[in-house]
C-alpha cells in the first residue's frame, strides 16, 4: 500500500494542533493584558513574576534531582533574565497604550531582527527569498502604525503611537533574547536554560517590582476580575515558554512561526466579539501583508525540509544517548536540544 500524501500523515496534523495550541496561549497573554489596562491595573512586572518563579521551581526542581552541574556561567544568565524581563515589561506596558490587534501583529518585528541578530553573530545563512518575505512583512507592519496614527475612529487607548512603539522595542528584546537562548540551548541544555532564567528573571522582577510597581499594587482593589487575569497570564506564559522547544522538535520553525501568526487573527476575534470594538479596514490589509511575508520567509522546498528533519532526529537522538550516559556518570549535562526560537 501506498504511503498517505505528506500532508495527511499524523506529524502534520499533531504539528498543527500543537501550534494552534501555543497561538491561543499567546493570544491569551494578550487578551489577560489587555483586561488588566482595561481595569486600570498597570504592573506589567508583577504579571510576569509568577511566570518566572515557576519555570524556577518546575525546572530548578528538575536540575537539582537530576545532580546536574551548570554549563554556562552565572552571569551570562543574569544578562538573559535582564533582558527578557524588561522585554515582557516594555510589551505588557505597551497594552496601557494601544489596542491588542496593534501589539499582536506589531511583535512580528522580532522576525527580522532575529534574522539579523543570527546572521551576525551565529552566522546563518539566509537567502533572498527570505529577505523578500521580511520585507513584506515589515510593510504589513507600517500600515498597522499608520492606522494607528491616522485612524480615530476606534477605541484604541490614550496614546497608540506610543504603544506601538514600546511593543517594537520590546520586539527587539525579544528578539536578543530568543537568539541568546537559542545559543544556549546549543551549547547547554533546555533544563539548564529555563531553570536559570526562571531564577534570574523572578529576582530581577522583584527587585523591579519593589521599586517601580509597590504603589500601583497597594493601589489596585483586588478583585476576581483583576486576580484571575494575573494568574491567567502566568500560566499561558509558562505553558507557551515550555511547549516552544517540543514543537520545534516535532515540526520545525516553518510550522511554529506560521502558526503563531494566527494570533493575530486570534486577536483579532477577541477584540470583534469580546470588547465589540471596531476594527480598521487598514488591520486585515497588514495581517494579508504579514501573513504573506511570513510564508514567504518560512517558504522551505522538499529538500530543506529533509536536511531539516535529519537534523531534528539527530539532535534528539544525541539528546537520548547523553541522557543515557548521564545515568551512569553524575554531574554530566543532557546534550544539544533543538533549536529554541520564539519568533
Amino acid at each position: 500500500m501506498a504511503p498517505p500524501p505528506r500532508w495527511l500523515r499524523r506529524e502534520v496534523f499533531v504539528g498543527l494542533a500543537l501550534g494552534q495550541f501555543v497561538s491561543l496561549l499567546i493570544t491569551s497573554t494578550g487578551f489577560a493584558s489587555s483586561e488588566l489596562a482595561r481595569r486600570g491595573v498597570n504592573a506589567p512586572t508583577s504579571q510576569s513574576l509568577l511566570n518566572y518563579i515557576l519555570l524556577a521551581l518546575v525546572y530548578g526542581g528538575t536540575l537539582l534531582y537530576k545532580r546536574q552541574h551548570m554549563t554556562i556561567k552565572w552571569y551570562y544568565y543574569l544578562i538573559l533574565g535582564i533582558v527578557d524581563v524588561e522585554a515582557n515589561y516594555i510589551v505588557v506596558k505597551a497594552y496601557q497604550y494601544t489596542s491588542l490587534t496593534s501589539v499582536m501583529l506589531l511583535d512580528c518585528w522580532s522576525i527580522p531582527c532575529v534574522i539579523v541578530l543570527t546572521w551576525i553573530f551565529l552566522k546563518t545563512k539566509y537567502g533572498l527569498r527570505k529577505f523578500i518575505g521580511v520585507g513584506v512583512c515589515v510593510a504589513g507592519l507600517i500600515l498597522v502604525l499608520f492606522s494607528d496614527v491616522h485612524a480615530s475612529d476606534r477605541a484604541k487607548g490614550p496614546n497608540p503611537l506610543k504603544g506601538d512603539l514600546l511593543v517594537i522595542g520590546g520586539s527587539m528584546l525579544y528578539a536578543i533574547s530568543n537568539v541568546t537562548e537559542e545559543y544556549f540551548v546549543k551549547k547547554s541544555n533546555r533544563v539548564e536554560v529555563m531553570a536559570m532564567l526562571g531564577v534570574f528573571g523572578a529576582i530581577i522582577s522583584g527587585i523591579q517590582i519593589s521599586i517601580l510597581e509597590q504603589k500601583e499594587l497597594r493601589s489596585t482593589h483586588w478583585t476576581a476580575g483583576a486576580i484571575l487575569p494575573f494568574i491567567g497570564f502566568a500560566l499561558a506564559m509558562f505553558l507557551f515558554y515550555s511547549m516552544v522547544p517540543i514543537i520545534l522538535k516535532i515540526c520545525g520553525a516553518t510550522m511554529l512561526n506560521l502558526s503563531l501568526l494566527t494570533s493575530d487573527m486570534w486577536a483579532v476575534l477577541i477584540r470583534i466579539f469580546a470588547y465589540h470594538e471596531k476594527v480598521d479596514w487598514m488591520y486585515f490589509v497588514a495581517f494579508a501583508g504579514t501573513a504573506t511575508g511570513l510564508v514567504i520567509y518560512s517558504y522551505r522546498g522538499s529538500r530543506q525540509i529533509s536536511e531539516d528533519t535529519a537534523q531534528v532526529t539527530q539532535a534528539m537522538d544525541e539528546e537520548a544517548a547523553t541522557a543515557n550516559s548521564t545515568a551512569q556518570v553524575p554531574g554530566v549535562g543532557d546534550g544539544p536540544a533543538s533549536n529554541k526560537d520564539f519568533s
